[in-house]
């Protein structure tokens, strides 16, 4: 199967290892995922845009095995397993209280801060929807790094913020597992929507 890369400007090497030949992975090797890794893919994604430059996302890097255990027991069964086994979990959460870094982040807009203020429904919602962006970010930029990415959705969310967030300035958003892959690979990709299938004009 050919692919058309010539109206890319990143190389085909670099697109496969961000999206065609990058999978979610569930069994990791035992090969340490060190802070230095982590920061580097911080380093470089954080560069991704949000709204206002809000940066909501904020990361709980699980390495203990009794940190992993707490979380374990909010995953579901099918989750359990493999984030006990794997070399490192990271427990994605947003910010609920990020208007508050609003003067440094986005001092164009001196009022950035006020629109969010008093509105924490508002507030709560664009954490979300950024903090899902950047986690998409995260998710690439372990790729990046040679690495591979099993996020998870499945768990008790309210058990994981009592458990993790009990002042409720943070709220769980995503679990990550990151490791280099091991064993044969995972099942077949799932098919893909085309361009046509997606896309209307107007």
């Amino acid at each position: 199967m050919t692919h058309t890369t010539h109206r890319l400007v990143l190389e085909a090497r670099a697109q496969d290892l961000l999206f065609r030949q990058a999978r979610t992975v569930d069994r990791f090797t035992d090969e340490p995922v060190p802070d230095e890794t982590v920061r580097a893919i911080h380093d470089l994604v954080r560069h991704g845009p949000t709204a206002f430059n809000q940066q909501p996302l904020r990361m709980c890097l699980l390495r203990s095995q009794e940190s992993r255990s707490r979380l374990a027991g909010h995953l579901s069964r099918s989750n359990r397993e493999k984030t006990l086994a794997a070399p490192l979990t990271v427990l994605l959460a947003v910010d609920n209280e990020f208007h508050r870094r609003l003067p440094d982040q986005f001092p164009q807009f001196p009022g950035a801060m006020d629109l969010f203020s008093e509105k924490r429904m508002v507030r709560e919602r664009s954490a979300l929807l950024n903090g899902a962006l950047q986690a998409a970010y995260f998710i690439i930029g372990i790729r990046a790094a040679g690495l591979a990415a099993g996020p998870m959705s499945g768990f008790d969310e309210d058990g994981v913020n009592r458990e993790f967030f009990p002042d409720g300035k943070w709220s769980a958003l995503l679990v990550v597992n990151i490791g280099r892959p091991a064993g044969t690979g995972p099942r077949p990709r799932g098919p893909r929507l085309a361009y046509d299938e997606v896309s209307t004009t107007l």
